[in-house]
């Protein structure tokens, strides 16, 4: 029992130092490649730099097709500008690989060439099947979000820089980014109420003129039933110069035209290319990527580094987000259904043997399966995760089912007139065998998904480690430490009763 008890505080404490992810990461073997410019960029620069970056990427020998996409679709399904491009990678299979032999390391040659042959970019990677679903569960293309509440769109974007800067600076992230709010440049025509007064022009018509740069509707055509606006403006050479704007005339009451200029302030200035809301309240995302550990552990860690050098002022405040809350989502459910699990099974323990005594003995093997599980994570380097919860269930059960079995068999030996001690050593002995088959041949079976290395093996390896390590330290725990447990509890009820 003791040795028991050490095994479990080892595994506790192996446990606490053990980081955390969603799901294991897929390897889908493509990678998406997300461009960001200057919101300002007009369509052909864009197509110009993708198709540079398109041409960088082909040079390497594991690249088979590179394809891109800038903007969005005629069916607005994925809107973005056309200052944001997608580029899909195709790579030839891993054992092909000859200028690194990771998705990591292959990652950063790409991002150093790219950022050397294409410059003005912002890149960020991912995988195409990954980045769509981060988008349409978590609401961004990153592995964590930090979203800012605010009203303030200027402190806003200086606050998100800051956050910029401080989680760059933490272990393990990549492709920080804040969202581009700023930067597209705006046209504003202010009018001069003083010029106009002083040729008694109505601001009306100014505006009108002005509305006409645009569209303006100046009537409507019937076809039948159907009705269409007809809209009048100038012709493009007009609207592109804003020389050319501000020639544009206005009549006043005595028929003379008034250029523009003399009676409105024209100049070009940056605006926001976008004012994000959230349950009514503005907000900018930092996004950023990790690579190279566990995701709770980095947010862990990212959240203690803002909280400390990023001060907020009254009423603006952060959330975090992305695949980390998908994670918290899931272990909020997990922490409801697993405590209510086991004492499901507590219940029909007690059910089976009209006994408190007996029903904690063979609970005690789910905490010594656990352990081994946590065991095997450690050793092979894999954070837990929602398939290594659901492993850490699966060997609970045959940990249940390994102590029922023995302890059935001990106490009909008790009711045969066999005393303590020779009734647990022998019913030990004869379930030995049982008590050892089932858990091999369970094993046995796990043993291909946890060194699997085929499509989808990623999520596999985690539940058949736990599996596989729960199994280890609960069959030999349960024939070691069950007996021991239950003879030292008859002792005790047999010298009370004396």
């Amino acid at each position: 029992a003791g040795v028991a008890g050490g095994v479990f505080a080892v595994g506790v404490l192996v446990a606490s130092f053990m980081g955390a992810e969603f799901i294991p990461r897929l390897d889908e073997g493509a990678l998406a490649i997300q461009a960001w410019r200057l919101p300002s960029v007009a369509l052909s620069e864009s197509v110009k730099s993708t198709t540079v970056i398109e041409k960088t990427l082909k040079r390497f020998p594991e690249v088979t097709t590179v394809v891109s996409r800038t903007g969005r679709a005629e069916i607005a399904t994925d809107p973005m500008g056309v200052e944001t491009s997608d580029i899909y990678v195709i790579l030839k299979p891993q054992e092909e690989w000859k200028t690194a032999k990771t998705r990591e390391g292959l990652i950063a040659v790409f991002d150093k060439a790219l950022k050397s042959e294409v410059p003005g970019n912002i890149f960020s990677y991912s995988q195409p099947i990954e980045l769509r679903m981060q988008e349409l569960i978590a609401g961004v293309r990153s592995d964590v979000a930090v979203t800012l509440y605010g009203e303030d769109l200027d402190l806003l974007r200086n606050k998100a820089d800051e956050i910029v800067r401080v989680v760059s600076g933490v272990r393990g992230s990549a492709d920080v980014k804040a969202e581009q709010t700023g930067g597209l440049p705006y046209l504003r025509i202010a009018i001069r109420r003083d010029q106009i007064a002083r040729y008694g022009i109505n601001a009306r018509d100014v505006l009108d003129a002005v509305e006409t740069i645009g569209g303006k509707e100046a009537g409507q055509v019937l076809e039948g039933q159907k009705r269409f606006a007809l809209q009048v403006r100038f012709d493009p050479q007009s609207r592109e110069d804003i020389n050319r704007i501000s020639n544009i005339k206005v009549a006043d009451p005595r028929g003379r035209l008034i250029p523009l200029s003399q009676l409105a302030d024209i100049k070009t200035e940056e605006g926001p290319v976008q004012i994000s809301r959230s349950n009514i309240h503005r907000r900018i995302s930092v996004e950023s990527n990790v690579r190279g550990r566990d995701l709770a552990g980095f947010v862990k860690e990212a959240e203690e580094a803002v909280a400390a050098k990023v001060s907020l002022p009254p009423g603006y405040w952060i959330e975090w987000g992305g695949q980390f809350q998908n994670l918290q989502q899931a272990t909020t459910r997990l922490a409801i259904v697993v405590p209510l699990t086991m004492f499901l099974i507590f219940v029909l323990l007690y059910t089976a043997f009209n006994a408190v005594k007996p029903a904690v003995l063979i609970f005690l093997n789910v905490p010594m399966a656990a352990t081994g599980g946590i065991f095997a994570l450690a050793l092979r380097g894999m954070p837990f995760s929602i398939s290594a919860g659901v492993g850490f269930i699966a060997v609970s059960g045959v940990a249940v089912m390994n102590g029922v079995v023995l302890l059935t068999h001990i106490v009909e030996l008790r009711r045969q007139g066999l005393g303590t001690r020779e009734a647990t050593e022998r019913g030990t002995l004869e379930k030995m065998r049982a008590m050892i088959m089932a858990p091999l041949v369970a094993g046995l079976g796990f043993l291909p998904m946890a060194l699997s290395s085929s499509a989808g093996a990623e999520v596999q390896r985690p539940l058949a480690t736990v599996v596989i390590g729960g199994l280890v330290t609960s069959t030999f725990l349960t024939l070691l430490v069950l007996p021991a447990i239950y003879r030292w509890f008859e002792e005790r009820r047999t010298e009370v009763e004396i």
